[in-house]
């Protein structure tokens, strides 16, 4: 497997979801399938089965995150702010205009595990972040998106 990038935001965020998992979810799993067991034949027990079902999920979500953790590349870009000369990169918030509507975005570049467009995280792999990657402010930038190619102008790009 090769490696994951990824903000030290994300990163914590994984590790805490895993910890919680752990040593919050994991063992009321196995309470609750002790608990299931108690009220005799199995065979017939849906409180059993659901509580085996949610624990195997548990365990396949402890695995996923593990996995990303230990292949994770975590990027702080606050050191790398430096060398990245005033360009966006992984980890860079970047504002935009739209040169058609006049609407300002701002996205930060994240890894894929971390992309929530809710919250203005784009994956490293969206077209908008492949169109932003290596821009400086005042650069312009054709996104190619299901309704079209939309030019953007870089307004700014920062390293927080």
């Amino acid at each position: 497997m090769h490696q994951i990038p990824m903000t030290l935001k994300g990163a914590e965020k994984l590790r805490k979801e895993l910890e919680e998992l752990k040593t919050i979810k994991r063992p009321m799993m196995i309470s609750a399938i002790a608990n299931a067991r108690e009220h005799g034949d199995l065979k017939e027990n849906a409180e059993y089965h659901a509580a085996r079902e949610e624990q195997s999920f548990c365990e396949g979500r402890i695995k996923e995150l593990e996995s990303k953790l230990s292949h994770a590349q975590v990027i702080d870009v606050t050191k790398i702010s430096s060398n990245a000369n005033g360009r966006a990169v992984f980890g860079s918030t970047v504002t935009v205009r739209s040169i058609e509507t006049n609407e300002k975005f701002t996205y930060c570049i994240v890894g894929d595990d971390e992309a929530n467009f809710k919250h203005n995280l784009i994956s490293i792999n969206s077209p908008m972040a492949r169109g932003l990657i290596g821009k400086t402010a005042n650069a312009l930038t054709v996104i190619q998106t299901p309704g079209g190619n939309v030019e953007y102008k870089i307004i700014k790009v920062e390293y927080i």
